[in-house]
């Protein structure tokens, strides 16, 4: 089974930076697409980025420009780069690992972002 870790939500002001983590415990990424998805209060929750196994990537209108996904194979570890924070990013984002061809699916506790002044 695979577990994801998801660290370095938290409060940040509007205009500001973070850095998601996302540490896999086991080297996955030959065969998994590795998403960002998040989900704020009363609503759906919704991909944000992901990064297929060829390195392509692709990104909700809402954050282009934004956000940058990428991939550390070495260290089982997939970023979300999120700068110009708005308050319509307060959400809780998670983590997740998708099967290239089979129905398996994993997903990470969730890590809390905040943008608010």
């Amino acid at each position: 089974q695979v577990q994801l870790v998801e660290s370095g939500g938290g409060l940040v002001q509007p205009g500001g930076s973070l850095r998601l983590s996302c540490a896999a415990s086991i080297s996955i990424f030959s065969v998994y697409n590795m998403g960002w998805y998040r989900q704020a209060p009363g609503k759906q929750r919704e991909a944000v980025a992901i990064i297929t196994t060829g390195d392509s990537t692709n990104y909700a209108d809402s954050v282009k420009g934004r956000f940058t996904i990428s991939r550390d194979n070495a260290r089982n570890t997939v970023y979300l780069q999120m700068n110009s924070l708005k308050p319509e990013d307060t959400a809780v984002y998670y983590c997740n690992a998708d099967h290239l061809t089979l129905p398996l699916m994993y997903w990470g506790q969730g890590t809390q972002v905040t943008v608010s002044s």
